[in-house]
């Protein structure tokens, strides 16, 4: 990711951040059902907890974009516990449909193609980590 995406990214979920996050979850989680029902029963939470969950995750990632060497060992680890609710590789690309729809709900004028692109980049960035660091786990196991 470019410096510009980063800030890019920062700044446009600092506008959604100002959202109630049990509406960006609903929003979210709907659409991402939606899309994927037989993801829907890999949710055991509530889903007002789910959609903290989420939007936590989201806030301390985004605020550690800049260094992101720092927070690609913890969205590793992430990924590898997510295998045991049974996320498979192919989860992740309805997750991006679902995330990106989600922010230009959220950002309406806001969401321009360089935002859009800045996000596509660092979803790529992270998920791409997130893949990577299961299929190690599953060769080592």
């Amino acid at each position: 990711m470019t410096n510009e995406q980063i800030q890019l990214v920062k700044q446009s979920w600092g506008k959604v951040a100002t959202i109630d996050p049990l509406v960006v979850g609903e929003l979210f989680y709907n659409r991402l059902f939606e899309i994927a029902p037989a993801v829907k029963p890999m949710f055991r939470n509530p889903m007002p907890e789910q959609s903290r969950k989420l939007l936590s995750m989201l806030a301390y990632v985004i605020g550690k974009l800049d260094k992101l060497d720092d927070i690609i060992d913890e969205v590793s680890k992430l990924a590898v516990r997510h295998v045991q609710y049974g996320v498979k590789e192919e989860h992740y690309g309805v997750v991006a449909v679902a995330l990106l729809w989600t922010l230009e709900q959220g950002l309406g004028d806001n969401w321009t193609p360089s935002v859009k692109d800045a996000w596509i980049a660092c979803y790529t960035i992270l998920s791409g980590a997130m893949i990577q660091a299961v299929n190690q786990s599953e060769k080592a196991a």
